[in-house]
């Protein structure tokens, strides 16, 4: 089942960017600094990853708090996790990143347990055969069975969007029952009408026939189909935890980093980007820029060029999309509770997506006796439910885990409400070639730009492979000529765990998309953002 939230050219980036202490280096002329735009993942590892060179920076963050996405959010002695972060990689350098911001036990191992909640029940992901069946009963059961069977026979004759590519190899009862809502919830639009690309590279490697000869008569030695990690890494006190720490130290380093600062304009002179202005409660700053590190969404970074790139060029970058975010957390008895991580909601009969559990992330993010539930609503800003008023998101939570039969609405002691706009960028038909219409540009005409990240390369990255694209523009500002856009995901899933696999390892190649995610509709401009 596809999830919402989680590559080097050559060999010299196997074995990942060098790691000295911050501060060690050569020294920095005046004229020599690198303006770093966005306080997220992405940002403060280029930051932290200057001070290695004994370079400083100036990092300049919109928002009032850094981490990004990746945040803790804090309300009255509760933390949040937007989305929920687990700290898992194959990319070796980013693994001793966070072990060096965070040693020791602030970084700690915790069991993962993640489960869809469909019709009362419980399924295991990812789907066990015998579990799912049971769940199903007899009768369902054998009704799945006839509908795969007849869609090895009749496989649907467009293969080419997500719904006719799982049902070919699922039949169309599983694929109603565990594939269609939680997709359609997390893109908002039907199945029919996303592309199969990202069925493809998330559910690749389970096949149904297999499963179940597998399960019944498993050769010794055999892998297991689909191996997700049962164990994550997480910060005692939330993803938000490293990046503060992360920023501690960048400024101890003597780079500067300033929130509430938004980035107004880039200035570009002579071929090159030659100074950024920030926006500080009214005040305006121009910080003269050797180089421009950006993880700002990609749109607003071309909207800030001046002078202005041609009309062709800011029309792509005005033409990327976003999905965006919503966390309803409820404060429940810890009774109420569930032993997993986070739960996938498939009832079609509610709008929450997913909940997360958020003392099983942490039991230092809850307190004694209490429970705090996240219920995930997947959302476009300035939709109905973006819109809402916070008492009444929270109005709706409470009645729809009541419904779902989850909790009593009456036991919730209290609610927040977390919007995130910007969590997911937006795979339409046309946005490779936007994103390809910009990059070229930028290379030819501000080559000193650099973007980084998820939003900054509007690419479905996860946390690591944003904090890699940080950490090989930081070789290259050094004389090195990795090509950041072929930092990708591994051909496999990404949470796979081949034996023997190499955890620095990375790949180039496929399509460069950076995370799989599928091809959607083009959105409407009433609901862009």
């Amino acid at each position: 089942m596809p999830v919402p939230n989680e590559p080097g050219p050559d060999a010299s980036t196997e074995a990942g960017p060098n790691h000295t202490a911050p501060g060690a280096g050569a020294a920095q002329s005046p004229a020599d600094n690198v303006v770093v735009i966005g306080a997220g993942p992405a940002g403060l590892t280029a930051a932290f990853e200057l001070a290695r060179t004994g370079r400083s920076c100036t990092v300049l963050e919109a928002d009032d708090v850094v981490g990004g996405i990746s945040r803790t959010v804090e309300r009255d002695g509760w933390r949040f996790d937007i989305g929920g972060h687990r700290f898992f990689t194959k990319v070796k350098a980013v693994e001793d990143f966070w072990h060096e911001i965070l040693p020791g036990e602030e970084l700690m191992v915790r069991p993962r347990l993640s489960r869809i909640y469909y019709q009362g029940k419980y399924y295991d992901y990812p789907l066990k055969p015998f579990n799912a069946l049971r769940n199903l009963g007899l009768v369902e059961s054998a009704r799945c069975a006839a509908s795969y069977a007849w869609a090895r026979v009749s496989p649907p004759p467009n293969q080419d969007n997500f719904e006719g590519w799982v049902a070919a190899r699922f039949g169309w009862r599983l694929y109603r029952h565990f594939f269609k809502t939680y997709t359609e919830k997390v893109w908002g639009y039907p199945g029919s009408e996303l592309q199969a690309d990202w069925a493809a590279q998330r559910i690749k490697n389970l096949n149904l026939f297999n499963a179940v000869k597998s399960a019944l008569f498993p050769e010794k030695g055999q892998r297991r189909i689909t191996t997700l990690i049962d164990q994550f890494e997480y910060p005692k006190l939330g993803p938000g935890m490293m990046w503060e720490r992360a920023r501690d130290k960048v400024e101890a380093s003597g780079s500067k980093v300033f929130t509430n600062t938004a980035v107004t304009r880039v200035r570009r002179e002579g071929g090159r980007a030659v100074s950024v202005t920030s926006m500080t409660d009214g005040a305006e700053t121009e910080h003269q820029a050797s180089a421009v590190v950006s993880s700002m969404p990609l749109s607003a970074l071309v909207r800030a060029i001046d002078p202005p790139a041609p009309p062709q060029v800011r029309a792509a970058a005005d033409d990327l999309h976003y999905r965006d975010h919503l966390t309803v957390a409820l404060v429940v008895p810890e009774s109420a509770s569930f032993p997993d991580n986070w739960v996938y909601v498939h009832d079609p009969a509610v709008k929450m997506g997913r909940i997360q559990n958020f003392g099983r992330w942490s039991p230092y993010m809850v307190k004694d006796g209490r429970a705090c539930l996240g219920l995930e609503y997947f959302v476009f800003e300035g939709d109905e439910v973006w819109s809402m008023a916070d008492d009444d998101l929270v109005e709706m939570g409470k009645r729809e885990i009541g419904q779902l039969g989850l909790v009593d609405p009456a036991t919730v002691e209290t609610g927040y409400v977390v919007r995130m706009p910007k969590a997911y960028p937006y795979y339409d038909a046309d946005y490779k070639r936007n994103v390809e219409t910009v990059r070229s540009w930028l290379a030819d005409n501000v080559p000193n730009v650099h973007p980084i990240g998820r939003n900054g390369m509007h690419r479905y990255n996860n946390q690591d492979h944003s904090m890699y694209t940080a950490m090989l523009t930081v070789e290259n500002l050094l004389g090195a000529s990795h090509d950041v856009w072929s930092v990708n995901v591994e051909e496999e899933y990404h949470e796979e765990i081949s034996p023997g696999a190499d955890k620095g390892a990375h790949e180039a190649g496929g399509d460069g998309s950076g995370r799989a995610a599928p091809i959607l509709p083009k959105r409407a401009k009433a609901v862009s953002s």
